[in-house]
């Protein structure tokens, strides 16, 4: 099965993908009322996920080609929403199914 071509945003293709995601997430966190535990634990998380991008995109281990080209500190920018964007889906997805701590039971 072919997958549908994205690719037709050229280099906005990474950015696209990382808004629509991103606002994916930010539904969750609004439905979870969990924007401020996300906000913690994505500001604990992005500074391993930085070293972690950046290096492993220093030394070829993958490369991104349709993104804008824009780098902030190293790394392409798309990198940096995709650090927030990805614990802020789990957590998001993580509040709805289980609740806020108040609700829980275990």
């Amino acid at each position: 099965m072919a997958l549908p071509d994205i690719g037709v945003f050229g280099p906005y293709t990474y950015l696209m993908t990382e808004v629509l995601f991103g606002s994916f997430a930010a539904v969750l966190l609004w439905r979870a009322n969990a924007f401020r535990r996300a906000g913690k634990t994505v500001a604990v998380l992005y500074p391993i996920a930085y070293v972690w991008d950046w290096y492993t995109l220093e030394v070829g281990v993958f490369s991104i080609p349709l993104r804008t080209g824009v780098e902030l500190l190293g790394i392409p920018l798309e990198e940096h929403i995709f650090i927030v964007v990805v614990p802020s889906l789990v957590i998001g997805i993580h509040e709805l199914v289980h609740g806020s701590p108040d609700d829980r039971t275990e």
